[in-house]
């Protein structure tokens, strides 16, 4: 994924959010309905999700120094794992909160009550918007794989992340929507701590999701079978390499692939012609590799029978 792609949607989410946030409080203080307040607060942890991501994205491009020799490629990472943090501990666990106060006390909608109907059906259309954004930005690089491949496979975490932020954001936008309509027709606050619990919930479930997700980046993922196929050919196809021994791979950003081989090479071989060979092999793995690679290339003489790894 371009970093350019990520930062459109992300941006794109981080508007959206901003001005959904905004109106849905000023719903909550006209109506005290818990679903809105619930939804404002959701929707002020996903701004300051947006702008972790922007921050990471920011801070990863710092050159590599002598103690990060490897670059700050990973930081965009660890701002993401802080994004399902920044969701289950503020909106999550806030609407759970909020829900279960207003179960214990519920309270009808009698100021301004249709207020928070024409608040959502707005914050459905900005949402959707921002949603449709991610999605386009996604389809230029997702390929053939399907959705829930894409957001469990990709390297860059800004996409998936906005995809999952937004799919959210809807569906506890209408739950809001469905609890305060019950609210307002029926006369009882207990729809509206319902769809409060609900959203809660939602939040809880996606930002674990995401945590998990992100946790495997954060240790370190081998580059996609795709990748891995093109580097083994690349390795062997010159004709100087009698075979790839072992091969281990490991992505120290979206775009930076760290690639470790140790390889097999006829016993007569001169150190020049070693050279020449690893130089070449080297040559084609960047021609079929479209990442910043460093590559580390480990001779071994070939034997009959090789039992090294």
């Amino acid at each position: 994924m371009s970093a350019a792609g990520g930062a459109t949607a992300v941006l794109a989410a981080f508007l959206a959010n901003i001005g959904i946030a905004i109106t849905k409080l000023v719903a909550f203080l006209l109506t005290q309905s818990s679903s809105m307040l619930a939804e404002s607060i959701h929707s002020l942890a996903d701004s300051s999700n947006q702008l972790l991501l922007l921050f990471g994205g920011r801070r990863a491009r710092r050159s590599a120094t002598s103690e990060h020799p490897f670059g700050f490629g990973r930081e965009r990472y660890v701002y993401a794992f802080l994004v399902s943090v920044v969701l289950f501990s503020v909106g999550g666990i806030f609407a759970l909160y909020e829900g279960y106060h207003k179960l214990m006390h519920p309270e009808p909608i009698t100021a301004w009550q249709w207020v928070p109907v024409l608040v959502l059906v707005l914050a459905i259309g900005l949402e959707t918007s921002s949603f449709v954004t991610a999605i386009s930005e996604s389809n230029k690089v997702r390929g053939t794989a399907s959705w829930m491949r894409f957001i469990r496979r990709a390297k860059a975490p800004e996409l998936p992340l906005v995809l999952l932020e937004d799919a959210a954001a809807l569906l506890g936008l209408v739950c809001a929507l469905v609890g305060v309509t019950l609210t307002l027709v029926t006369g009882s606050g207990l729809w509206d701590a319902a769809a409060t619990l609900a959203i809660g919930v939602l939040l809880v479930v996606v930002a674990l999701f995401l945590a998990a997700e992100t946790k495997s980046l954060l240790l370190g993922e081998s580059a996609g079978a795709e990748h891995t196929q093109a580097i083994e050919a690349a390795i062997t196809d010159g004709g100087n390499v009698i075979s790839l021994i072992s091969l281990k791979t490991m992505h120290l950003g979206p775009e930076e692939l760290l690639i470790a081989a140790k390889v097999a090479v006829p016993p007569d071989m001169t150190a020049q012609r070693l050279a020449s060979s690893i130089d070449a092999a080297e040559a084609r793995i960047r021609s079929v590799v479209p990442l910043k690679c460093g590559i580390y290339l480990e001779p071994d003489i070939a034997r009959a029978t090789s039992s090294k790894s």
